[in-house]
């Protein structure tokens, strides 16, 4: 018998209440646009899954078709699934655009709608970590894989720039009580207990994600509460004066990181990508 999500029927209001802030979240800025400066980095991490064409991905977070979109035109018949409505509409009207047979769906990491043993290769590229029950998204990731299948994942360290970045954030903004950090995925040892009932063996590797803009720290700080949800709804919650001083954290953090001299900025944040094979 197939399943189409874990036992999914359990949310009490609280949580049902958090999901829906992180909906809005999500939704606010424009993630597509904010996004076009993380293609390189996404292609690098698509290119090391060597997808053949005719695999079955799932693209589990896939914003608006970052890494569906070119997996699709490689032949993979790809089926992405995100929380935000908007991003969804995006992923499907690029993909209608350049004639490519994509599904996406909107859905809910800790409820994939799909049954057990639907793909050859899951992934998710920093997208299912930011979901607030981490065993139900680890134990949806490996429902909906085949035996002898791939998981894949790349999640922010706690470490790296962007782990510092929302730690920054979280002394201005306290994240929600009933979430837990998504910065945890990034740490090996938690990744491992989380992945392994159902899988035969999980892969880590840290990595570099390459961030690239054409301007200065400050302006990439502007950048990201203007197109960025997160950062959006953080300096959103702020009056001006504490709005002011989590300009200045972040401010100072990027430029710290900082590793161009032209006026442009390149930083290198920290990720851990995660294999595991389905049991």
């Amino acid at each position: 018998m197939t399943t189409t999500a874990t036992t999914s029927t359990s949310t009490s209001p609280e949580m049902q209440a958090l999901k829906d802030r992180l909906k809005a979240t999500w939704e606010s800025g424009d993630y597509g646009h904010f996004a076009k400066y993380l293609e390189p980095g996404a292609l690098e991490f698509l290119e090391r899954l060597a997808v053949a064409p005719g695999t079955r991905m799932l693209d589990v977070a896939c914003g608006a078709g970052q890494i569906a979109i070119p997996a699709a035109r490689a032949g993979v018949k790809v089926t992405g699934v995100d929380l935000a409505s908007n991003l969804v509409e995006q992923a499907r009207a690029r993909a209608k655009a350049e004639g490519l047979d994509v599904r996406f769906d909107q859905g809910d990491a800790e409820m994939l709608p799909y049954e057990d043993g639907s793909f050859d290769l899951v992934v998710s590229l920093i997208g299912a970590m930011f979901a607030p029950r981490p065993d139900r998204v680890a134990a949806e990731l490996i429902r909906v894989c085949r035996p002898g299948g791939r998981i894949v994942m790349a999640n922010w360290t706690p470490e790296g720039h962007v782990g510092r970045m929302f730690k920054v954030i979280g002394k201005h903004v306290p994240p929600p009580p009933l979430m837990a950090s998504p910065l945890q995925w990034g740490d090996e040892a938690t990744v491992r207990e989380r992945l392994k009932d159902g899988t035969t063996q999980v892969k880590v590797t840290k990595r570099l994600y390459p961030f690239r803009y054409p301007f200065g720290p400050e302006e990439v700080v502007e950048f990201f509460r203007e197109y960025y949800g997160p950062t959006n709804r953080a300096f959103a919650a702020l009056d001006d004066d504490a709005r002011a001083a989590l300009r200045r954290d972040l401010n100072q953090l990027w430029t710290e990181n900082n590793r161009a001299t032209d006026g442009t900025t390149f930083v290198e944040p920290e990720y851990l990508e995660v294999e595991a094979i389905r049991g």
